[in-house]
């Protein structure tokens, strides 16, 4: 399965050749942004984007991107119960 992250723009070079940072999920990444910029790169700045192995592959308003990072959260939670389960090889885990 692929995924794209949301992250944020947080700067960018002089033009769509460099790179910009990108910040997801505290984390600040190089990221291409040749498929989102129309315009001038420092428009971006502030902007969401969604990140899949390096490349900036879509716009994002700030709702979605949160609704995103809450799904993915979401899916990390549901991975560990399901490590839980198969480690300690219980039918089922329950959380409190």
């Amino acid at each position: 399965m692929c995924l794209g992250v949301p992250g944020k723009v947080v700067s960018v070079g002089a033009d769509i050749h460099h790179p910009a940072r990108v910040d997801v999920c505290g984390v600040q990444r190089d990221v291409n942004i040749a498929l989102v910029c129309d315009g001038e790169p420092a428009e971006l700045i502030g902007q969401w984007v969604l990140v899949h192995v390096g490349f900036a592959m879509s716009l994002l308003d700030e709702q979605e991107a949160q609704d995103t990072l809450e799904a993915l959260q979401s899916m990390q939670a549901v991975g560990l119960e399901l490590d839980e389960v198969r480690q300690t090889g219980a039918v089922y885990a329950v959380r409190r």
